[in-house]
């Protein structure tokens, strides 16, 4: 198989022409050219041996010269959904995990669940090109959902990977876990000056969480020294969107009576107040 018999460095720079089409829905040479450092002829080799790999997977637009995501694309690199998510929040892509060996000594958690590639494909290319996705979704509130939603970003709680979006039904801006779509597909339908993130207030709203260990430990400084707080506490400041997110992902007590403190968590919301209104935000 003509894969295999590609080098490491040649085998990185396909994937990231891959990974391109599959999660942005389109690339140029330059930019093949701009991540490793190689030059336009090197470029040009590179893309003729992926369209020989693939060859109905890119149409090369002559207006831009951006080889932009076809109909009949499929995927020439397995990219697995805990590591597409990882890289595309680290601001890179293309990285292929399966060709790397795993630590012998380090592991991370266990992952219970992650979203498929098309649901994340189709979230990033609708991010990406301004645009929207028509979907089929589980709401955990009110059971199966047909619309069409307008995504502008995707965050992890550490935990779960959501979607902040629009949605043209309920004309409000929501966030939607990434693993209960069914089905999903871009439609064309360009965004509406209504639907746009400047006007999702609860996503660019700033605000303060005041962490410190639980009242009720006996030994706070384990706790102290898991958060590396300085003098008892630590501050984060998060979107208003992640607060209930954050809270019930890091388990966080924050019931202002302290007859009702859940004596199995170990980070206390010192600043309950502040930020209340922010906990109970509509979420799906």
């Amino acid at each position: 198989m003509l894969l295999d018999s590609l080098n490491h460095a040649q085998r990185e720079r396909l994937a990231f022409i891959d990974f391109n089409l599959e999660f942005l829905g389109q690339i140029a040479r330059a930019e093949l050219i701009q991540k490793f450092g190689i030059g336009p002829a090197s470029c040009t080799r590179d893309f003729a041996l992926y369209k020989e790999l693939a060859p109905g997977n890119a149409v090369l637009m002559h207006e831009n010269k951006r080889y932009v995501r076809s109909e009949a694309f499929r995927a020439v690199f397995e990219h697995n959904p805990a590591d597409v998510l990882k890289t595309l929040a680290k601001g890179s892509s293309g990285e292929i995990s399966q060709v790397r060996d795993g630590s012998q000594f380090c592991f991370d958690t266990v992952q219970l669940g992650q979203p498929t590639t098309e649901v994340i494909s189709a979230i990033t290319r609708a991010i990406f090109s301004k645009s929207a996705v028509a979907c089929h979704y589980e709401s955990l509130s009110c059971g199966l959902v047909k619309g069409q939603i307008v995504p502008h970003a995707v965050f992890s709680d550490g935990l779960r990977w959501y979607v902040r979006a629009f949605d043209r039904k309920n004309k409000s801006f929501k966030s939607y876990t990434l693993t209960r779509f069914i089905k999903i597909e871009l439609v064309n339908s360009p965004l509406k000056s209504t639907e746009s993130v400047e006007l999702d207030i609860n996503w660019n709203l700033f605000c303060e969480l005041e962490l410190i260990p639980h009242p009720k430990l006996v030994y706070p400084k384990a706790i102290e020294l898991d958060y590396r707080m300085n003098s008892g506490s630590m501050k984060l400041k998060v979107r208003a969107v992640f607060v209930s997110f954050l809270l019930k992902a890091w388990n966080i007590d924050y019931q202002s009576n302290s007859n009702c403190i859940n004596l199995n968590k170990t980070l206390y919301l010192s600043n309950y107040d502040s930020v209340k209104e922010y906990i109970e935000l509509r979420n799906d």
